[in-house]
């Protein structure tokens, strides 16, 4: 049997009182989480990008959720795509034929997350945009932000939330466009060029 010498502080694993929780990797993750878009949709677009902390690290177990309309600018209202095993009741994925415009993400050990989703359409006289919620180690309350797309730089200016914003600010609720309907959207929870958070009251 191994002895560990618990006088010493390096050789002694870090329990969860030791660590500010909540812990979010246990029953919330689901399989094809980030697989929004129904298969083949002409209209798919990818998101990609890393969570990061105060200090730039990169966060190995946050959450990302994701709700957006449809291109057509609706939210959807379907009841759901999950797929259960008839045996175990476990969780298969999703179906993919709905499209109910919500996912939930978990980062993967170097921070980053993906997701398909379909491209959404403007509502209600704002510029297109997906909402986000994260969670994350630390976080004792979840932060809300938004998604926006580049292109349009007309609809984007007269945006009523990104028109209040400074430039330097506004830009960091903009993905980047990488090409071929991809987008990269980082996460920075503090800190230099911190994610513009919203608050709903």
């Amino acid at each position: 049997m191994t002895k560990i010498d618990t006088t010493r502080p390096e050789t002694v694993l870090p329990t969860p009182s030791h660590t500010v929780g909540p812990f979010y990797g246990h029953a919330l993750p689901f399989p094809g989480g980030g697989d929004i878009a129904p298969v083949g949709h002409p209209d798919t677009i990818a998101l990609r990008g890393y969570v990061y902390d105060g200090d730039g690290a990169p966060l190995p177990d946050a959450f990302v959720e994701l709700w957006g309309p449809g291109p057509d600018g609706n939210l959807p209202q379907v009841d759901g795509a999950m797929r259960r095993d008839p045996a175990s009741g476990g969780f298969l994925g999703r179906n993919g034929v709905e499209f109910t415009g919500w996912g939930r993400i978990q980062t993967d050990a170097n921070g980053h997350w993906s997701a398909r989703t379909l491209r959404p359409g403007a509502r209600g006289g704002n510029a297109p945009y997906l909402s986000v919620c994260v969670f994350a180690r630390g976080l004792l309350v979840h932060l809300f932000t938004r998604i926006y797309l580049p292109g349009g730089a007309a609809a984007l200016s007269a945006d009523p939330l990104l028109s209040r914003l400074e430039e330097e600010r506004r830009g960091t609720l903009i993905a980047k466009d990488q090409g071929n309907s991809t987008y990269r959207f980082d996460i920075r929870l503090q800190g230099e060029n911190e994610t513009v958070f919203l608050e709903f009251t």
